[in-house]
């Protein structure tokens, strides 16, 4: 293993302070303020470079603005930061629904776009909240395939992860990504399956995960549960993943930072064995 530990902005609630939740049925909604102090979204690369984190992921809902000048803003603080930007993650609309499906399309296509605008080289959807069955992945898989088009007209890769109902097992995981043909790539989430049943299925998908969400849980504000967390890390390692991982457990600690930095020195301290 040779990975670079790089920030969600998930991870980063208590410092951004605010959310602008945006949906395909709407949005986007007024701010979610989760914390009486905030960091501006762009101070954070630079925060980020502070702490020694050279890469993040954007979820989108912390994207205050969609104007061009504000993206333009939001591209040169990374630059200036030097942080690679790898995915905007894209954390509403939903495919594989009879209803809302048809107007995710169109909503998660632009957000495809702004991820392009962003420069992000990734953009990471939510492929089905419907349970799985033969009609909810092909719905799924159609309306998809027209949202990749959109990305490789862009340049951005596409990738679906193990998350609700449609990609709750290996096996949908798997059909999915095989029919795609290389138009959707994986994502792997260490704490989206329950545990224990998760030691079992993350392996069978963790050899095609390119990047991956690495999940910790805590025993205390500043403790790993270090069973689970070597747990993981060793399933990665036998998959021989090399890629990104990507602190997404935020709010423990006395800030966000201690938290990551806690998680930070674990991923290390394995990788170095």
């Amino acid at each position: 293993m040779d990975n670079l530990v790089a920030v969600s902005s998930w991870a980063l609630h208590r410092t951004l302070g605010v959310a602008y939740y945006d949906s395909p049925l709407g949005g986007p909604q007024p701010a979610d303020l989760h914390s009486a102090t905030t960091t501006p979204l762009l101070d954070l690369p630079s925060e980020l470079q502070r702490h020694q984190f050279s890469a993040m992921q954007l979820c989108h809902f912390h994207l205050p603005s969609r104007e061009t000048q504000y993206i333009a803003d939001m591209r040169s603080s990374l630059r200036d930061a030097n942080v690679e930007l790898l995915t905007l993650l894209i954390d509403d609309g939903d495919v594989s629904d009879p209803e809302q499906g048809e107007a995710s399309v169109p909503w998660t296509a632009n957000w495809v776009r702004i991820a392009a605008e962003l420069g992000a080289s990734r953009a990471r959807l939510i492929a089905g909240k419907q349970a799985y069955s033969k009609e909810t992945i092909d719905m799924a898989f159609s309306r998809l395939m027209q949202i990749a088009a959109v990305a490789e007209e862009v340049g951005v890769i596409l990738e679906i992860e193990n998350w609700h109902a449609l990609l709750a097992t290996p096996a949908a995981v798997h059909e999915l990504l095989d029919r795609s043909e290389g138009m959707l790539r994986l994502n792997a989430d260490f704490g989206n399956w329950p545990k224990p049943e998760r030691y079992e299925t993350l392996p069978q998908i963790f050899h095609r995960a390119e990047t991956c969400h690495a999940k910790f849980e805590f025993v205390s504000p500043t403790e790993l549960d270090l069973e689970d967390t070597e747990q993981l890390l060793t399933i990665a390692k036998n998959a021989n993943f090399s890629g990104p991982m990507v602190l997404v457990n935020g709010g423990h600690g006395t800030s966000d930072w201690d938290g990551l930095a806690i998680q930070r020195r674990a991923i290390e301290c394995f990788i170095g064995e």
